[in-house]
């Protein structure tokens, strides 16, 4: 009870109770293993500029480089239709989103920094296969070995940098996940862009086998990162946990009491559960079911692999030269790269949702003018207007650029971040697992039937991409809550306050079980994140006389 007294006293100094001060052993913690997004960036960036490639093309798919390169009769809009080039790309994702699922156990059971590692050596494997392709199987062999690798690695990272960081700071340090997925793609275009000039036709394998590099460097991260505080609680490690924690928040031992309380009660709330798939499915977790079906889903949605998968041959299909296409895409990448710090910056100061919001609106508006733009000049028939040439591809690069950097600072980092912050702990490997898969779902769909979409929508491919970004804006306004500054362990009270997803939640979620299990252990309780605790205070004396 004095326990409870004590932090009930101090609930105006937050800090008291759940630090919120960022060590330099947590930032850097946390940037290194933030570095697993460059494998899943580098390899978006990569594919389409390889499939633009002529020597790449003669190599794997001699009748597009015919289509593509030699009959300028072609309608630009079909020119790269191939459901063998689309296979090519999309087959990453299939294999991402089936061992995501297999990650979710072994990010439960190894801990994170496993499923990263593991991400890490299979990734290099793919990676090396693709190298030394002679033939178009060996290229799709390597695509799935690469895709298994970025289903751990985008499975773990997330939840790694979300348990890691300290609430204040959180939304900034698990974007930064995003913002290597960016940088990734930025790099990615710029061996690319240089690689294309290499005579004698190896150009694309330098390439192919630059995503080693990011694979290597995962690998290595992931041998010398701690584990995480949650993940060593889970495995009964706690006096390793306690020390964890105090040093990632760089703190004495009593101040650190009240959060290793609540992730003790946490984990122990989370071996209760046996099949965490079925638990899911309760009542009480539908809030989190939705965010993580349709959050990822609706990140897809936003077309904005359009620009990532597909720049250079997007860029081509609009009139742009091999070279000059290259160049565009490194000019999207930097966009891309720096507006995802702005969402670095903001997410912990602005709030998820202004972002979220802004971003989407942003979209829309570029979105639509990329459709005016191009049926202002070719139509649907390719036939070409008089549109000044020089203005023209400086505005639709800028659009272009303009749709991209809305992504960068709301749905690309905020579609990870969200995801990973608000499932409870008993459920959060298994609902990390299903966004992920999801949105390996939608990029393998999207992906897989991209090009023929382009050649049968054309310019209103976009205004089919934009139609959902309103959806999902008008989604974000009405049914996704704040949950900026809010401890990790404690987002259930943000879903009782909603005035829709509040009828989900019960009115008494197991807290005189919490309560109990806290006196037991003998540990604080925050009182500000547990508001019942005065209500309580007669269950739990009369379980402590039990006892």
């Amino acid at each position: 009870m004095a326990a409870v007294g004590r932090h009930m006293d101090r609930r105006d100094d937050d800090s008291d109770d759940h630090p919120r001060k960022l060590t330099r052993f947590d930032f850097i913690t946390c940037v290194f293993a933030a570095m697993g997004g460059l494998m899943f960036g580098y390899d978006i960036g990569i594919s389409g500029g390889v499939t633009s490639m002529s020597d790449f093309l003669k190599k794997f798919f001699p009748a597009i480089y015919r289509r593509s390169m030699l009959d300028s009769s072609s309608n630009r809009y079909c020119k790269f239709n191939s459901h063998t080039l689309t296979l090519f790309t999309s087959s990453l994702y299939l294999a991402a989103l089936a061992s995501s699922l297999i990650a979710s156990a072994a990010t439960r059971r190894l801990g994170r920094k496993v499923s990263m590692l593991i991400g890490g050596l299979v990734f290099l494997a793919g990676a090396v296969f693709n190298t030394i392709a002679m033939q178009v199987w060996m290229l799709i062999v390597g695509r799935l070995l690469l895709g298994l690798g970025v289903g751990f690695a985008i499975q773990s990272v997330p939840i790694y940098l979300s348990e890691m960081a300290p609430y204040k700071h959180r939304g900034a340090l698990n974007n930064l996940f995003q913002l290597s997925i960016t940088l990734g793609i930025l790099i990615a275009s710029v061996v690319n862009y240089f690689t294309a000039k290499i005579h004698g036709g190896w150009g694309w394998r330098v390439s192919l086998g630059g995503a080693a590099v990011p694979a290597v460097l995962l690998s290595a991260v992931a041998w010398i990162l701690p584990n995480t505080p949650n993940s060593m609680i889970e495995k009964s490690e706690l006096p390793q946990a306690r020390e964890m924690l105090r040093r990632i928040r760089g703190v004495s031992d009593d101040r650190i009491e009240a959060e290793f309380g609540s992730l003790v009660a946490a984990s122990e709330a989370a071996k209760e559960v046996s099949n965490p798939w079925i638990n899911l499915l309760q009542r009480k977790y539908r809030p989190q079911l939705v965010m993580a079906v349709l959050i990822p889903a609706f990140q897809q949605l936003t077309g904005i692999n359009l620009v990532m998968f597909y720049a250079p041959l997007l860029f081509q299909s609009l009139g742009f030269g091999s070279h000059a296409s290259l160049f565009s895409a490194v000019v999207s990448g930097l966009v891309n790269a720096a507006a995802t710090l702005v969402a670095v910056y903001g997410t912990d100061r602005w709030g998820r949702r202004k972002l979220f919001l802004e971003g989407g609106i942003q979209m829309l508006f570029f979105q639509i003018s990329l459709a005016v733009l191009i049926a202002i000049k070719y139509g649907a028939t390719w036939t070409e207007s008089q549109f000044p040439h020089q203005y023209y591809s400086i505005v639709i690069v800028i659009c272009l650029c303009g749709y991209v950097s809305g992504f960068a600072w709301s749905w690309g980092p905020l579609g990870w971040l969200l995801p990973s912050e608000i499932f409870p702990l008993e459920i959060r490997s298994t609902a990390q697992s299903l966004a992920v898969s999801v949105n390996m779902l939608f990029t393998f769909i999207i992906a897989e039937v991209f090009l023929s979409m382009l050649c049968g929508l054309k310019f209103g491919i976009f205004i089919f991409f934009g139609a959902f970004v309103a959806i999902m804006t008008v989604f974000v306004y009405a049914f996704v809550p704040e949950t900026k500054n809010i401890p990790i362990e404690n987002m259930t009270a943000v879903w009782k306050k909603h005035w829709y997803w509040k009828r989900f939640m019960p009115e008494e979620d197991n807290v005189s079980d919490i309560y109990s299990l806290v006196n037991t252990l003998q540990l604080p309780l925050d009182a500000r994140y547990f508001p019942n605790a005065t209500q309580s205070e007669g269950k739990r004396g009369k379980i402590q006389n039990q006892r």
